[in-house]
């Protein structure tokens, strides 16, 4: 697709990489059968620069993840050129960045599916930041699902992690889009399903 993004340079680095990261972190997948074929944005907490990931070793090679990653991490020439063939593509967190949120829901229309973290940075614990409303945005203007995902463990190397994958759902507004109120609710309700599924970790 666009930016670069190589579907068989991803699948070879997810064969390269996941040997190595099922022997230093290991994970245990939950749920992985609630991610739907099409298009969705997963939706996960962040306390860990490397979730990205092992979200997406949890799940097949070919899910044909995309990745919304802050446009820090494309100054460096080679990093940039290596995300830019995985899949992410920058976006300023500074301002409304328009170019990245076209690229965004042309991930989600073409099938594909986009990683988010509703709350934009790492976060420690549940409720030390409030959810954006990318991610509802991203999902009621597409007519597409979100899967809230749970990131946990990982303190040390070795030590296993866990991924929980929930069920899709589809926030409904009462007018064709959503009001703002609307919106904050759904990102407060995202983000709840996302740290209710510690319970199954």
């Amino acid at each position: 697709m666009s930016m670069g993004y190589s579907k068989g340079f991803y699948k070879l680095a997810y064969c390269v990489v996941k040997p190595i990261f099922a022997l230093l972190c290991p994970i245990r997948v939950i749920g992985r059968e609630h991610v739907p074929a099409g298009g969705a944005v997963l939706c996960a907490n962040h306390n860990n620069a490397i979730d990205p990931i092992l979200i997406a070793l949890a799940l097949p090679k070919d899910s044909g993840i995309r990745f919304m990653a802050k446009m820090e991490l494309f100054c460096n020439a080679f990093l940039k050129w290596l995300f830019l063939k995985l899949g992410a593509f920058p976006v300023n967190r500074e301002n409304n960045d328009v170019a990245a949120m076209k690229t965004a829901m042309r991930c989600l229309q073409g099938g594909e599916k986009l990683l988010l973290f509703p709350e934009g940075t790492r976060v420690k614990n549940e409720g030390d930041v409030a959810a954006k409303g990318g991610a509802v945005m991203f999902a009621t203007r597409t007519g597409v699902p979100m899967v809230p995902i749970y990131c946990g463990g990982r303190e040390k190397l070795f030590r296993r992690s866990t991924i929980v994958f929930g069920e899709p759902y589809s926030p409904q507004s009462a007018g064709r889009r959503p009001t703002a109120e609307e919106n904050r609710q759904f990102a407060d309700e995202l983000l709840h399903r996302i740290y209710h599924l510690k319970e199954q970790a």
